[in-house]
Order: C-alpha cells, then structure tokens, then sequence
C-alpha cells in the first residue's frame, strides 16, 4: 500500500511464533529480517492490519496474543466503540530521513508452520522460522532482535 502520509504512517508488526520458533522475513526493498507486517490502511484499525498483513505476506491464519479490555457488557453505554488487543510494544523509528513509521508491535501464534508466497509479488522473498540459538547467530537489528527474543520467551513451548 502506498504511504498514507508524506511525514508518517503508522505500522503493524507480527512476531509469530509456532513451537519454538519465531518467523522472520527478509525484507525485500531494505535487505534486512524483519517481522510479518506493513502499513496500517484507513479503513483499518492495527488488529485488522495484523491479520491481513500476516495472510497477504505468508498465508498464515494466526491467534493476536492479548486480550481486549473494556467495560463489561451493561455497564457502560458503547456507541460502537470498540475495545483493541493493545500492542506488546509501540515504537516510533525513521525510514529515511523524510519519513518515519509509528509501530505497533504485535505477538501471535500458528497452529502450523506451513507458509506460502506472499500475494504481492513485490513482497516475495525468503522467509525463515527461528529458534533462540539461531536468532543469538543472525545478523539482526536490535529491535528485531528484542522483539523476536521476548516472543519466543512468552509463547515458546
């Protein structure tokens, strides 16, 4: 999707983790491992992002780790609000020096470990699941890292 804005957009980003392993996708314009995730269109809030961007990009049906807190049913009035899974981690970083992504970062789990190509062309690269002595190898960007590394401590069986 295109940028929605010219000085930020906001961002999701999937750390699955299916058995040990946490998945990691070499990004196709930046040349780096990065998580599942992209752009958070309009019409879309960040749970919706998630989902989409993780079966656009791999084909996997996954589980948003987290729970949606709000009040219960009769004691407040809702007005369509709607109560979101809150991120594990919100972070701010540049792409470059005119454009910066607010992200939110997101944990999931797979029932299988089964991918396929993402439906982007552009999109299509090398995917890898991970375990934590592999992730200690990889050549990471710190926050990658971090985040791939308290994924797997949460929901690593």
């Amino acid at each position: 999707m295109p940028h929605i804005h010219d000085k930020i957009d906001y961002c999701v980003e999937v750390f699955i983790v299916h058995k040990n392993k946490v998945l990691l996708r070499m990004h196709d314009k930046y040349n780096i491992w990065l998580s599942v995730g992209g752009h958070i269109e309009l019409d879309e809030d960040p749970i919706e992002a998630a989902y989409r961007e993780v079966k656009e990009e791999v084909g996997l049906e996954v589980k948003i780790v987290g729970e949606a807190h709000g009040p219960k049913n009769g004691e407040a009035e809702n007005r369509g609000y709607k109560y979101l899974i809150p991120p594990r981690y919100l972070g701010r970083h540049p792409v470059n020096e005119n454009h910066e992504h607010i992200a939110f970062v997101y944990f999931a789990t797979a029932d299988t470990d089964q991918i396929t190509d993402s439906t982007n062309e552009h999109e299509r690269t090398h995917t890898r699941w991970v375990n934590t002595e592999e992730l200690e190898k990889m050549e990471l960007i710190p926050n990658v890292r971090f985040y791939a590394t308290e994924a797997l401590k949460e929901l690593g069986k």
